[in-house]
């Protein structure tokens, strides 16, 4: 996994970037301080102050992003909220910074803007690709759908009706017995048969 070097190198490069944009403003409000230098009737001494606290505005800017990408390196999370916002536009800046480099420094410092800017970028699309990657459930079933498990996990008496238990002490069923209210006539019965005694016979 290639994402958390990543945010560990970017965090670095923020945080040195912050300390190196510090230091030059202020060492550029010092010589404006010394030489008394002015452009277009300024204050020499109004300059050498903005100058200062520019650098010290961006370098904890800067520091502050890198502090972000710090965090997303030792969580392995991707960042959130206030967080994004501030990688997102440290990128933008990287692209400004690039575009003035290339004509005032020079090819080498807009290819290093450049290489700034790709893992920042990089940082930020391979956590969403992970955490999309994530949320999607295996083999494509919606969660909490109508699954095997689920409906064994089904509370018994949600399934439908069920067949009610007869009186306690007797088997199952025997309630369930129409009762009639008459008794049930007795079945006829055979005639008897009849006995007759042998006629007299005369002597």
């Amino acid at each position: 996994m290639v994402r958390r070097p990543v945010a560990w190198v970017v965090a670095v490069v923020l945080f040195a970037e912050g300390l190196g944009i510090a230091a030059l403003n202020w060492f550029l409000g010092v010589v404006v301080d010394r030489q008394e230098m002015s452009l277009a009737g300024l204050d020499p001494d109004m300059m050498s102050m903005s100058s200062k606290i520019g650098g010290v505005v961006f370098g904890l800017y800067f520091a502050l992003c890198a502090l972000v990408a710090l965090l997303v390196a030792i969580r392995n999370r991707a960042p959130a909220g206030f967080g994004r916002v501030l990688l997102i536009s440290i990128a933008v800046v990287h692209g400004l910074l690039g575009a003035f480099t290339w004509g005032l420094v020079g090819w080498s410092a807009f290819l290093f803007m450049m290489v700034v800017l790709g893992l920042i970028v990089l940082l930020l699309m391979t956590y969403d690709r992970q955490d999309g990657a994530a949320e999607t459930a295996p083999g494509g079933a919606p969660e909490g759908g109508d699954t095997p498990e689920a409906k064994e996990e089904t509370p018994k008496g949600l399934d439908g009706p069920q067949e009610p238990d007869g009186e306690p002490g007797g088997p199952k069923g025997e309630a369930e017995e129409p009762q009639d209210d008459v008794p049930a006539l007795a079945a006829p019965s055979a005639p008897a048969a009849s006995v007759t005694p042998p006629a007299p016979t005369t002597p």
